[in-house]
């Protein structure tokens, strides 16, 4: 019994195990996740693998922007189905170190999908996607129909 998981508050896991109060334990998590910090326990229970979307709406237009730092314009792809829209990446990895007595080999993989169902008042083949900076940006243009047009005074006659 003395190997229980349990959840805190915040939803992270802990061990209630004794040897994980053991600086030498602590400081081997440290050490192994350092190049790894999407994989980290704590971020995979905080969902780090998959990037968040913020989503805004103006009268011409939805904006989505996601934050997904270090990676290239070449690692997204970007596709519209039926009114389907699907963001995805891939990223690969590897590093080897050589030294006399010993060869480490690292490698990472990463990839997510996100999918959004677009309305059908946006104009989908005006779709734009820019990245800068760690941000991508995709700004979906609306009908003109679909644009909300500034309120009048009608008058009786």
């Amino acid at each position: 019994m003395s190997n229980l998981v349990t959840t805190s508050r915040n939803g992270s896991l802990t061990n209630k195990n004794k040897m994980s109060n053991s600086p030498i334990f602590s400081s081997l998590d440290d050490w192994f996740f350092k190049d790894f910090p999407s994989f980290s326990p704590s971020n995979f229970s905080k969902g780090a693998l998959l990037p968040q979307v913020n989503i805004r709406e103006t009268p011409d237009a939805y904006f989505l922007d996601m934050a997904i730092p270090g990676m290239q314009k070449s690692d997204f792809t970007i596709d519209l189905d039926n009114d389907v829209l699907s963001i995805s990446a891939e990223t690969k990895q590897e590093n080897e170190h050589v030294e006399e007595t010993y060869t480490r080999k690292e490698f990472g993989y990463s990839s997510f999908k996100r999918t959004f169902t677009l309305p059908d008042t946006v104009e989908s083949d005006k779709i734009k996607a820019t990245y800068k900076e760690g941000i991508l940006g995709i700004e979906i243009p609306k009908r003109e129909e679909a644009k909300q047009k500034p309120p009048r005074t009608i008058k009786i006659s």
